[in-house]
């Protein structure tokens, strides 16, 4: 069995480990100035989540000002789309485990500011999420949905086998037709 440090011999020293200055470092290439290249902008994983969490909080607030519950599940789809568009092909398998948790998430941290002070502050929370989570469920099965069918586009089947491939210790596979 072949180790992961054996086949990449130029991995990063650990985090705290002091590199000897006679070693030759590797040479980063240059970014272009960020107008320069009309380049696209492109999240991780995680911050694709907190995209999710941020609005969805932000809108659970919007939602009880207005009266309208309509405008957390819109604003929850469009996040979600826009998540799914701009995370790193890499990192999509992260973000369609995520929508439903970060919305619970971000509506439980809502109901929590909304109810703060009240009497009864965990009866007022279950009451308001029992109700926040009955009125948007059709929402987040669509941007849920929605997640899905855009990540299966941009390519989450190969990081399901990239996970697959480190998870079980194989070397990365390549191209279907590099003769693997």
């Amino acid at each position: 069995m072949v180790t992961r440090r054996a086949q990449r011999p130029q991995e990063r020293p650990p985090f705290f480990a002091e590199s000897a200055p006679s070693r030759p470092r590797p040479s980063m290439p240059s970014r272009p100035a960020s107008g320069s290249s009309g380049g696209t902008v492109r999240l991780t994983g995680r911050g694709g989540v907190l995209a999710i969490v941020a609005v969805s909080f932000i809108a659970a607030l919007a939602a009880h000002l207005f009266s309208a519950p309509v405008v957390n599940g819109v604003a929850f789809v469009a996040v979600c789309v826009l998540a799914a568009l701009l995370v790193r092909p890499a990192d999509l398998l992260s973000l369609t485990v995520s929508p439903p948790l970060a919305y619970f998430t971000a509506a439980l941290l809502a109901e929590a500011a909304l109810t703060l002070g009240s009497p009864g502050f965990l009866r007022g929370v279950a009451v308001g999420m029992a109700t926040r989570l009955a009125d948007v469920a059709p929402w987040l099965f669509g941007g849920t949905a929605l997640v899905l069918v855009i990540s299966l586009l941009r390519g989450l089947p190969g990081s399901i086998r990239d996970f697959s491939d480190e998870v079980n210790g194989r070397t990365r596979r390549t191209h279907r037709n590099s003769g693997r």
